[in-house]
């Protein structure tokens, strides 16, 4: 399992996410999957004034950076290999599913919080990692959603949104909704079903022929605050480090799934990175359950 440094913070604060990749490595997590470096996708400078026509940060750079993540990704599956990319905020998923889309069709499992559905004129912050999912459907500016000519990354069909637990943020400040064409599981149903039958529901939708395969998109906010509050966007409730444990491996049986991205921890607010060692624990508990 190759695994890809994408320490990008362009889409988010510049308070220290793009210091994950080094320290979930310090923490054993290459050693433990046995995985090797295949590519590091050199960040590009933090710039904190907002476009003038979306209001977004860093719109630009994020625009070049998916497309140099997606080169390094794309060589990592043109070798029938499965890349592990470390991010990084969220807006890594828009390069790791442009290396997709050069290729077929292939959806998204989106594990995450944060549902990610702000259209730029209700994304405040003028954060990318607030709007990654709806511009990775086409919904936003042309730069960041038609990559090299293509109308939408991945199609509302083809995505599963799972945990997820900020409705009553998304009303708040006023997000489009989250279409019915996609498959939402948000936490309250996620736990009515129990984490590893809502996951092999999610694995039966994503493993459909006319899909060539699903990239999983993980978000370290998805985790409970209680075990992970070392993310800048702080949410009471969810999963467990069992539950997240219980995911993976029901997604990691799954033969459609082509690669994994890891975002949002920052080590910044993990002293001592005792959170790190716990994270990496369970994501190695998830895919390798028997190392």
């Amino acid at each position: 399992m190759p695994y890809i440094e994408a320490p990008s913070n362009l889409g988010l604060k510049d308070t220290g996410v793009d210091k994950l990749p080094e320290v979930l490595l310090s923490a054993g997590l290459a050693t433990r999957l046995s995985s090797r470096l295949a590519g590091r996708v050199k960040p590009l400078p933090y710039d904190e004034r907002r476009d003038p026509e979306t209001g977004l940060l860093n719109l630009e750079s994020i625009a070049r950076y998916s497309v140099m993540l997606a080169d390094v990704v794309g060589e990592v599956l043109d070798e029938g290999e499965f890349p592990l990319v470390l991010g990084g905020d969220c807006s890594i998923v828009l390069g790791n599913l442009l290396a997709l889309r050069r290729r077929g069709r292939f959806g998204l499992f989106f594990v995450d919080g944060h549902s990610d559905f702000y259209q730029p004129e209700a994304n405040i912050n003028g954060e990318v990692a607030s709007s990654n999912l709806a511009f990775a459907t086409g919904r936003g500016p042309a730069l960041l959603t038609k990559f090299e000519g293509y109308e939408r990354l991945v199609l509302d069909e083809d995505v599963v949104v799972f945990g997820f637990r900020d409705l009553a943020e998304q009303r708040e400040y006023g997000s489009q909704p989250l279409p019915q064409s996609m498959l939402a599981l948000d936490l309250v149903a996620v736990r009515r079903q129990g984490v590893a039958n809502a996951a092999l529901q999610a694995m039966e939708y994503l493993g459909r022929e006319e899909l060539g395969g699903f990239w999983l998109h993980l978000d370290a906010d998805v985790l409970s605050d209680s075990v992970m509050p070392a993310v800048d966007y702080r949410q009471p409730d969810g999963f467990s480090w069992d539950e997240l444990t219980a995911m993976l491996r029901t997604v990691w049986r799954s033969k459609s799934l082509v690669g994994l991205d890891i975002t949002i921890y920052n080590p910044q607010l993990d002293p001592g990175h005792s959170i790190a060692g716990d994270f990496v624990e369970a994501i190695v508990r998830g895919l390798k359950p028997n190392g």
